[in-house]
């Protein structure tokens, strides 16, 4: 069964990276249905507006959902397997649906239980029930934590993570692995690094600093600026996110640029692009925060024939592109 042809359920469609590949799944011709649960981890008129650009393509079955509502999900299930004459209802399972972010992890723990393992075990048992042969697993670089040598690579041990959201993080993957092994489920696991881009979360330093910047506000840098971030487009991600709908058995895969810079190098890219001079605010550093993130992308570019396109400075042109055309509510988005 090819790409095109093929039924998929995104889970995190209003999502950052959801909302992307939900896009780019439909351009390429999939039957995509789309849910949502539009918490208020950050902003909601950014889920709103991905929303939107969803809808105005059209042919997306779009939901208001959470993934802990198991009623809610079988029913989901249910309606689409009818629709398909008993028959499994959705060719494979995209989850990302999370809740993401270092630092809020740590206040508030249970919210990432429930969203990140609760929900990931809510999808994987609906998809045993009712036969999807396929899963995709959003996953993070958080998890190879601070002890092991730059670049990062798959086989690394992933026992030791620094925050609550990493943790959620890898005992989905545990989970993922389980129904693998015990039902036969063939399993993607993604981990994303730092991915940036138009209407990004607002609670990562791209979209941050370039409002701060662009509105003339101070930034906060936590530490000296010279930890480094494995910034990933989201246009990147997203294609990379579709490349693992082929079958593989189960493995994880690193998606990153493989290009780590600085944060100090970052913020003088927005002062270039934004032609204004960031204030900047030195704090003491986050315990839960890595030093460096970084790539090693050698097993996603042999198995899923996927590398990124896309230069630092094109995408974060666009992330600026796209800030000043939206200006008149993103410079109100809360970005502490």
């Amino acid at each position: 069964m090819t790409a095109s042809s093929q039924k998929i359920l995104v889970t995190g469609a209003a999502g950052f990276i959801g909302s992307r590949v939900a896009a780019l799944l439909r351009e390429q011709g999939c039957d995509v249905t789309g849910l949502d649960s539009f918490n208020d981890a950050y902003d909601v008129r950014l889920k709103e507006w991905r929303w939107a650009q969803l809808e105005k393509l059209g042919g997306i079955r779009l939901h208001r959902l959470d993934l802990t509502d198991v009623d809610g999900l079988k029913r989901l299930f249910e309606k689409n397997a009818q629709d398909r004459s008993g028959s499994a209802p959705f060719d494979a399972v995209v989850n990302l649906a999370a809740r993401a972010g270092v630092r809020a992890s740590v206040e508030n723990p249970a919210v990432y239980v429930s969203a990140n393992v609760s929900g990931s075990l809510n999808l994987l048992e609906m998809s045993h029930q009712f036969g999807v042969k396929k899963f995709v697993l959003a996953s993070t670089s958080s998890l190879y934590g601070k002890d092991h040598p730059t670049p990062y690579r798959e086989d690394m041990n992933t026992d030791r993570q620094l925050s609550p959201y990493a943790a959620t993080k890898k005992a989905a993957e545990a989970m993922a692995y389980t129904y693998h092994f015990l039902y036969g489920i063939d399993v993607s696991v993604l981990r994303y690094f730092t991915v940036y881009g138009p209407a990004g979360r607002p609670d990562m330093t791209p979209l941050r600093f370039t409002q701060r910047i662009r509105e003339g506000r101070p930034i906060i840098v936590f530490g000296d600026g010279s930890q480094s971030r494995d910034f990933t487009y989201v246009d990147d991600i997203a294609r990379g996110t579709i490349a693992a709908l082929r079958p593989v058995g189960y493995e994880a895969f690193n998606l990153g640029s493989d290009q780590p810079l600085k944060l100090s190098e970052m913020i003088n890219l927005v002062e270039e692009l934004t032609g204004q001079k960031a204030k900047i605010e030195y704090r003491p550093w986050h315990p839960a925060d890595m030093k460096a993130t970084w790539a090693d992308i050698s097993k996603a570019r042999k198995i899923l024939d996927w590398s990124p396109r896309t230069t630092f400075r094109e995408g974060l042109g666009k992330l600026v592109q796209w800030y000043d055309e939206n200006r008149s509510w993103a410079c109100e988005i809360d970005t502490d």
